[in-house]
């Protein structure tokens, strides 16, 4: 089972910056878990949020040629959590290239710095990074721009 956990997409700046929303439901099956007679969203899966909004912003930012694979986390900071009816508003920022001092070169590893709020409250702070790999060896291309058209309201059912 893969898990889609952005409902949808605000906006996107292609190479820069996009936003997107987490609608937590009681109806979710890890919240009768996470905890019992207390349920809070998982703070892996608010990471994992984060790292699916990334590669949409790669996604997007390459005319959907490159897919995102994380590889560290550099940083992460909870400071309370996502409850059941909470939206939770994440903005994934790409951090630009700068050029390794080792070699001179550019550096070909993608770093990200996330922020996941609810009702203007931070919940989760994140720093990640990793690397692409081509779209089509993982998935249908054009099934992925249907998929984020959908998330964006570009398009209806």
């Amino acid at each position: 089972m893969r898990y889609l956990l952005i409902d949808r997409i605000l906006d996107c700046k292609n190479g820069q910056q996009i936003k997107g929303m987490k609608n937590v439901a009681m109806s979710e099956d890890y919240l009768e878990f996470h905890f019992p007679k207390n349920p809070v969203m998982p703070g892996v899966l608010l990471l994992e949020a984060m790292v699916q909004l990334a590669t949409w912003l790669q996604c997007v930012s390459t005319d959907f040629a490159q897919w995102f694979v994380l590889e560290t986390v550099h940083k992460s900071k909870f400071y309370g959590f996502a409850l059941p009816g909470d939206q939770v508003e994440i903005v994934v920022d790409l951090v630009p290239e700068t050029p390794s001092e080792e070699t001179g070169q550019d550096n070909r590893r993608l770093v990200f710095q996330a922020v996941g709020t609810v009702q203007g409250q931070k919940k989760i702070v994140a720093e990640f990074s990793g690397s692409t790999i081509p779209l089509t060896d993982i998935v249908d291309r054009d099934e992925q721009i249907h998929l984020y058209k959908l998330l964006r309201r570009e398009m209806s059912l």
